[in-house]
């Protein structure tokens, strides 16, 4: 299984889950999975972390904001924000993926689908994810 290529569609996922909230998942991953070729593994990862995201939303979007200050979630660009969600739910929910991981391919992502800017950011807010998660800060507001 290529969990890189997984991610990568986990990813265009979450991207899709933000223009059609309330849309059903189904929908988003049955057209993803018509645009792309997935193992049967691939479609089991981009399911759950699809499900977990739109589970845990409102607290991924609280761990983001309270790395970051006098920022609201509009304010971030949209691709940011989808890779910042997939990686915080990895790193929060996902046991079986190394912290670092999910924070590596998280830049890659940012690399590859952001703006001049998107690495630099994803990479501190990740950061300061991993830091606080290690020190038991959780979701606290310390940056």
């Amino acid at each position: 299984m290529s969990r890189k290529k997984a991610r990568d569609n986990a990813f265009k996922c979450v991207y899709e889950l933000e223009f059609g909230r309330d849309e059903n998942l189904d929908k988003i991953l049955e057209y993803c999975y018509e645009e792309n070729d997935n193992k049967a593994e691939e479609k089991e990862y981009i399911e759950m972390v699809l499900k977990g995201i739109k589970e845990h939303l409102e607290e991924i979007d609280e761990i983001i904001l309270s790395k970051l200050k006098n920022w609201s979630i509009d304010r971030i660009a949209k691709i940011d924000l989808a890779i910042l969600r997939l990686a915080i739910y990895e790193i929060m929910y996902v046991e079986d993926i190394p912290e670092k991981v999910s924070a590596n391919e998280a830049v890659e992502l940012a690399k590859t689908y952001g703006n001049n800017d998107s690495k630099s950011f994803v990479n501190g807010v990740i950061a300061k994810v991993i830091e606080s998660k290690e020190s038991g800060d959780g979701t606290n507001t310390n940056s």
